[in-house]
């Protein structure tokens, strides 16, 4: 195997449920405000500006939660990763600049206070990862580690193996 790539995203059970109820409740409020014409905690029927938030910040969340993606790639040049929208252009590690690469499990939560773009406190540290515990374990030169998530943990390795030179 010569090429890594990997695409992962927010679908665990949980998030789908999350995201539909969310849609759910976004149809009441609509229900309630635009065809029985009751107000809603504070945003009357009549509240044009205070719904118009209210969907919008949840549509938003909604919309958040099905465009978050992790792109993966290792090939000869190094390591490539993407975590859209928030990254606007791939974020390359050349093998150069790596003193270690492996994949590793991990603990999401306890190490890193759970999935996403997610700092290390007390450190430079980051972890780049969506779901599961199998990330790609990576110590550049001037000590900084990074960790990004992958689901093809074997299938990494072999592509690790294949271009890193310790």
């Amino acid at each position: 195997m010569r090429v890594f790539e990997e695409k992962q995203w927010f679908n665990q059970w949980w998030v789908l449920l999350l995201n539909f109820s969310v849609i759910g409740l976004l149809l009441y409020f609509m229900y309630e405000w635009y065809i029985v014409g009751e107000n809603i905690d504070k945003i009357d029927a009549s509240n044009y500006i205070g719904q118009t938030a209210i969907i919008l910040m949840l549509l938003l969340i909604v919309g958040l939660m099905l465009f978050l993606r992790l792109k993966t790639s290792i090939n000869e040049n190094g390591i490539q990763y993407r975590f859209t929208p928030f990254h606007r252009k791939k974020r390359i590690i050349s093998w150069k600049e790596m003193s270690e690469c492996y994949t590793r499990k991990y603990q999401p939560i306890t190490e890193f206070g759970g999935w996403g773009i997610k700092p290390v406190p007390k450190s430079k540290d980051m972890a780049y990862n969506v779901k599961g515990n199998m990330g790609i374990q990576i110590k550049l030169k001037d000590g900084k580690k990074i960790l990004i998530g992958t689901q093809k943990p074997e299938e990494a390795q072999l592509v690790i193996n294949r271009y890193f030179k310790k």
